[in-house]
């Protein structure tokens, strides 16, 4: 039987398309938080996609239109994840992106709703991110929690929008929309949301249909020009769980699981705006 048949995930759906396009919809409610269980099924699927000759095209996007993929899960056993298997030997989300980045398949990001933290790290691990205009919300906002983004947004970024441009992203915790993240060259374009499902598919079906094989050079001739060394990322993985273990940073997520953390609620619709004052109460409260 198919890999296709066979696998069963819980944290989104998998869906052929074609023989050559396919198609992972995140369904992890309420707000598609990136934990343990979402990280052994998309290893799962990376073992598959890293050798499967087939697969041309592979879209990520989310049922939920409102989150992409909302962050890490803070409130998650970080030992569960780190105890499934690490081809690469990196810890293990830093492993599921470098994997993401290099699988054969053209890997697509299809972005409708918020996409902050892990979640902006993952669209930054694909090859190609399409934005909704109207819905698509991006963001790093570990600043807030006096932490280093654990997933090497800082090694993908700075490529893509610039010295500068970086230095906002990362030092404001602040949200992004569709626009600006396009005029910043954070996602390769915004599209109306009322075309964007369309845009996606034809898109994705017109690349499907190329030949495996120049697909995969080019893959290959750009990824050696423009991928990050895989050196950068254990140090930055490091430093995040660091400041994980410190009182700040666990002030302030008892803080904002206070105000509705993880849930669909006002501040994980906001959290690039309302992040700020919340971290600031709690670590003076802290003082």
């Amino acid at each position: 039987m198919a890999f296709i048949d066979e696998f069963q995930p819980k944290q989104f759906t998998l869906t052929a398309e074609s023989e050559t396009f396919w198609r992972v919809t995140f369904t992890n409610p309420p707000v598609n938080v990136i934990g343990p269980d979402m990280i052994r099924e998309l290893k799962e699927l990376l073992t598959e996609l890293e050798t499967d000759p087939g697969v041309n095209v592979v879209v990520f996007d989310s049922a939920n239109p409102d989150f992409y993929l909302a962050h890490y899960d803070l409130l998650a056993n970080p030992a569960e994840a780190e105890s499934l298997p690490s081809p690469t030997g990196f810890a293990a989300w830093p492993d599921v992106l470098v994997r993401l980045s290099k699988v054969p398949a053209v890997t697509v990001s299809a972005i409708r709703g918020i996409a902050r933290g892990a979640g902006s790290e993952f669209v930054l691990a694909t090859d190609i991110r399409f934005a909704s205009r109207q819905k698509a919300i991006l963001g790093q906002m570990e600043v807030g929690f006096a932490a280093l983004a654990g997933g090497g947004a800082q090694a993908r970024l700075s490529p893509l929008v610039g010295r500068a441009r970086s230095f906002e992203i990362l030092l404001s915790g602040s949200d992004f929309d569709g626009d600006l993240a396009e005029r910043y060259g954070y996602v390769n374009r915004a599209i109306d949301d009322s075309e964007f499902e369309e845009f996606v598919a034809a898109w994705a079906t017109r690349v499907s249909r190329w030949d495996p094989r120049v697909i995969r050079e080019i893959k290959t001739a750009v990824n050696a020009d423009t991928l990050p060394a895989d050196a950068k990322f254990p140090p930055q993985s490091d430093a995040f769980w660091f400041a994980a273990s410190t009182p700040s940073f666990q002030a302030v997520t008892k803080a904002l699981v206070e105000h509705g953390l993880q849930q669909d609620t006002d501040i994980e619709h906001h959290l690039g705006e309302q992040i700020a004052p919340i971290a600031q109460k709690a670590n003076a409260e802290l003082a």
